[in-house]
Order: structure tokens, then C-alpha cells, then sequence
């Protein structure tokens, strides 16, 4: 094994801490604005949420009750996404020697699939209400959703900054803004069933923001089960990290190349890199990591650099 080198390379390394994402890839908000966004959200929509399920009781809207339900369904998914948010904070074990980075992963997952289970209970209820409409509150259902909506809203915009490096925050983000536009609707259909007493309109408004929201949900779902499977992350160009390596002084070839994201924001890299003249030292090697993880959003990469004097293949290329 003389003819071999494996140098692992890391963040800390450069002082660089992992939770502040890498380079420009990733614009984070430092993680006690996270803490405090789920706190507040948490906080503010379990309270909403008693309030309206009591008045939809009171005001004999189902609409509004699905909406609590709904409410509640983004309730545990923040808890979800807090909890995760705290885990992959932790340092690494002898156990888990990524730490437990990746529950963020799991709780994206979760998140998608929560709510896709959360518009199938609305569309559920929506359409017994078309078989059996219901006298409604008009007035009642209009405020308690228009106070709906200013909750929501605020609660979005909490986590907005950090919705677009963080497939997690992102999920948070996602359930928020969508339970603003279902209160939205609920709010405008209150309101046009007031004047009309078109009580068929309720449960349509419903099942066209259930609609809205499976579109919005299917690229989380989608993503989500990528980063489960070990795949590359959407913002991470492979092709490109291929011919950059290969491109790389004294590199001859390249190969066992694999590409997977440890957590919601962070993504690893291991790739063996043929070098006839042998190891390049330590400075070459630093350099490629920075770049890798400056220009491609790789946060920690393994090289192993071979002479190519033995027949090397990648072992799952053979399986």
C-alpha cells in the first residue's frame, strides 16, 4: 500500500465551522435565528390552532376544523424540523461518525410526507361536504382564518431567509406559506358564502388549495427521497466535479467517484485519483478541497491519490 495516499480533508481544518454552510453555495442564518423561528412558530400556531378548531366547532365549519387539522399536521412537522435542526449539531461519535447530520434528512422526508397525508384528510373532507353541505358561520369562519392568515404569514417569513440552502428550513418554510393560502381561501370563501349562501364553495376552495399544495410538495418529496438514497444533490453538479478533478495537474485519470449529502445542507465526496508521479503533497491536495468546496458546495471530501501501477476498479462497479 506503499503507493498510496488517503487524505481526508474537513471544514475544521480551515476553521471553517460546518453549521455556517460553505463558501457562497449556502447563505445561512446563523443557527440561534433558526432556534428562535421554530420556538416562535411552534409557540404561536399550537395556540391558533385550540382557537380554531373551538370557533370552527362553534360555527359549524368544517372548513375552518380542516384547517386546524392541517395547522396541526405543521405543527409536528416544525417539531420535526427543530429536532433535526438540533441533531445535526451534535459532534461525531464512535457510532455515528458523522454525528447525526443526516436526521435532517429523514425529517424533510417526514415533512413531505406529512403533508401530502394532511391534504388527502382536507380533500377527504371536502368532498363528503359536496354530498352534504352544511349551514356555515360565515363571519366567524372569516376571522378566525383572516387571523389565520397574519399567523402564517409571520411564520413563513420567519423561516424565508434561510428556505433556500436548507432542504429542511425549506420544508418548514413550505408548510407555512401553505397554511396562509389555505387560510386565504377560507377567509374568501367565508366571506363570498356571507353574501350568496353558497355553501358548495367551501369545500371547492379546499380541494383547489390541496391541489396547490401536492404541486409544491412534490419536488420536497422528491428531493428528499434523493438525498435518502445517497444521490447527488440537486445543487451539486457531477459531471462538472468529474472533469474538474481529471483536469487537475498530474491527474491521469479518475475513478470510484461517489457524491452524497451527509445532511440537508452539507454534501460529502470520496474519488480516487490516478497521479503517475505520485503523491502531489499536502498543499496540491488543500487546494483541490478548497476549491471543491468553494466553486461546488462540497463540504468534506476524501482523495485517495494511486500511482496506476495496479489494476484498480471501483468494487461496486463489479457487484
Amino acid at each position: 500500500m506503499s503507493h498510496e495516499h488517503s487524505h481526508d480533508h474537513h471544514d475544521h481544518q480551515h476553521g471553517h465551522h460546518h453549521s455556517h454552510g460553505h463558501g457562497h453555495h449556502h447563505h445561512h442564518v446563523p443557527e440561534p435565528g433558526h432556534g428562535r423561528a421554530f420556538a416562535l412558530a411552534i409557540g404561536i400556531n399550537t395556540i391558533f390552532v385550540a382557537i380554531e378548531f373551538v370557533y370552527g366547532f362553534l360555527a359549524n365549519s368544517t372548513a375552518l376544523m380542516a384547517d386546524a387539522g392541517h395547522n396541526l399536521s405543521d405543527v409536528l412537522g416544525l417539531v420535526l424540523a427543530w429536532g433535526a435542526a438540533v441533531l445535526a449539531k451534535r459532534a461525531p461519535s464512535a457510532h455515528y461518525t458523522y454525528g447525526l447530520r443526516s436526521s435532517s434528512i429523514l425529517a424533510a422526508l417526514g415533512n413531505a410526507l406529512l403533508l401530502l397525508f394532511a391534504c388527502g384528510a382536507i380533500a377527504w373532507e371536502a368532498l363528503h361536504r359536496f354530498a352534504a353541505p352544511a349551514p356555515v358561520e360565515g363571519v366567524t369562519v372569516s376571522v378566525v382564518a383572516a387571523i389565520g392568515v397574519a399567523i402564517n404569514g409571520f411564520s413563513a417569513w420567519l423561516f424565508m431567509a434561510g428556505s433556500k440552502g436548507d432542504l429542511n428550513i425549506r420544508g418548514a418554510y413550505l408548510h407555512m406559506a401553505a397554511d396562509a393560502a389555505i387560510s386565504l381561501g377560507v377567509v374568501i370563501s367565508g366571506l363570498v358564502i356571507m353574501g350568496t349562501g353558497w355553501t358548495w364553495l367551501d369545500p371547492l376552495v379546499s380541494l383547489v388549495i390541496v391541489l396547490v399544495i401536492v404541486i409544491g410538495t412534490w419536488s420536497l418529496l422528491r428531493e428528499s427521497l434523493r438525498l435518502v438514497m445517497a444521490g447527488v444533490p440537486a445543487n451539486v453538479d457531477a459531471a462538472a466535479i468529474d472533469r474538474f478533478l481529471a483536469a487537475q495537474p498530474g491527474v491521469a485519470g479518475v475513478h470510484d467517484l461517489h457524491i452524497w449529502a451527509m445532511s440537508t445542507t452539507e454534501t460529502a465526496l470520496t474519488a480516487h485519483l490516478v497521479m503517475p508521479e505520485g503523491y502531489p503533497g499536502d498543499a496540491a491536495i488543500d487546494r483541490i478541497a478548497t476549491t471543491l468546496r468553494e466553486d461546488f458546495a462540497i463540504g468534506h471530501c476524501t482523495l485517495q491519490v494511486e500511482q496506476g501501477t495496479l489494476q484498480h476498479r471501483c468494487a461496486l462497479v463489479d457487484v
